[in-house]
């Protein structure tokens, strides 16, 4: 069988969620599916991630922006392969595919009602991109997969989907992400402080951004011996802006926003964090949620959306717009030594559950069900 999969952003260098868990079941299937023909679509980056072998070919594909890529490139790499499959992986796909169509839709948040906007022009104009594009291409799919069965339940019933044509398949992490005993040569790069509590925050206003530097603020001020937070994919501008919102000025001295984390340094920037925050509002899935666990860093997550179902009943649920009851967990995680190792053991065993390996078994059974 010849299976094309898109994975145009997977060789940039700031890849987000979507590019690795692309990049990681490519990965996966390279290492395990010797008997199909594999064509890896990229756009051009300086991150050869990703290296072809006898049965896996990198075909790239040059165009300037995202929509013409997706929508008059890609099409025609596709018409020159064709292939049996074209699996596109980031939520759109060309709106005349000249080949069978599997689709991963991660969510469909951006069909949902906005709870603020977005900052950020170029998420901005992604929005409304897939707010066009997906609706258009959902007929068209073979087969549609997500990441978690919150989310498949939720895109089935908003878009009165067939049952069968939308599968779940959960997202799995790398085993990079594990306890380590020597951190500070790559923490030291973001943050001075040897201990320190951690939260990947953007502009996205489902991150909860505000709401959680909120909690932030009153833990500072119930606790004995403050531990700074270190704020992931942040903007120091921003993070001034929302302070001056919120009224707590008064915490900047105790931030620290280094941008983007390469993520080969996030197994480390995870084993030092004291806490990890994972304060979202909605979530599809919650990869970070894992490599923090699997790092055995205790996590203090929200009881919305897919994150129970990836972190499971054991784990620190909270309501994500109740400031008090993030910082009442913050604190209790510091004082509390036995509820904090408690929490560290089940985080550990809870990922035992996932990994890429089963992510790739799973897909490998979509193709070959339409190939029948």
């Amino acid at each position: 069988m010849k299976i094309a999969i898109e994975a145009q952003r997977i060789f940039r260098t700031n890849k987000h969620g979507m590019d690795f868990v692309a990049l990681e079941t490519i990965r996966e299937l390279q290492k395990t599916d010797h008997e199909n023909e594999y064509y890896i679509l990229v756009a051009p980056g300086e991150d050869r991630c990703l290296q072809a072998s006898d049965n896996v070919h990198i075909v790239e594909i040059k165009c300037p922006t995202y929509p013409l890529w997706e929508q008059v490139a890609l099409p025609s790499a596709i018409r020159e392969i064709k292939p049996d499959i074209i699996h596109c992986t980031s939520n759109t796909a060309p709106l005349f595919c000249p080949a069978p169509l599997v689709l991963t839709l991660h969510d469909i948040i951006f069909l949902e009602k906005r709870a603020h906007n977005n900052k950020s022009m170029y998420q901005n104009m992604g929005w409304y991109y897939r707010r066009f594009v997906v609706p258009r291409v959902l007929a068209k799919c073979k087969q549609i997969i997500t990441v978690s069965q919150f989310e498949c339940n939720r895109i089935r019933e908003t878009l009165h989907l067939p049952e069968e044509q939308i599968i779940a398949i959960h997202n799995g992490f790398s085993n990079r992400f594990h306890p380590l005993k020597e951190t500070y040569t790559v923490t030291k790069k973001y943050i001075p402080a040897k201990e320190y509590l951690f939260f990947l925050g953007n502009t996205d206003p489902k991150k909860n951004t505000p709401c959680t530097l909120k909690a932030y603020s009153i833990y500072v001020k119930q606790s004995s011996n403050p531990l700074p937070l270190l704020i992931a994919d942040l903007k120091e501008e921003v993070i001034h802006q929302i302070l001056k919102q919120e009224g707590i000025e008064e915490i900047k001295p105790m931030l620290y926003s280094p941008g983007y984390i390469t993520h080969s340094d996030l197994p480390a920037i995870y084993n030092a964090a004291k806490t990890f925050l994972y304060t979202s509002l909605r979530e599809s899935f919650g990869i970070p949620l894992l490599e923090a666990m699997a790092c055995g860093t205790p996590v203090v997550t929200s009881n919305t959306s897919a994150i129970p179902e990836v972190a499971g009943e054991g784990a620190i649920l909270v309501d994500p717009t109740d400031a008090d009851a993030i910082a009442a967990q913050i604190l209790k995680l510091e004082q509390d030594t036995a509820y904090r190792e408690q929490q560290i053991a089940y985080g550990l065993e809870r990922t035992k559950q996932f990994s890429w390996q089963h992510t790739a078994e799973q897909l490998l059974k979509v193709y070959r069900s339409i190939k029948k």
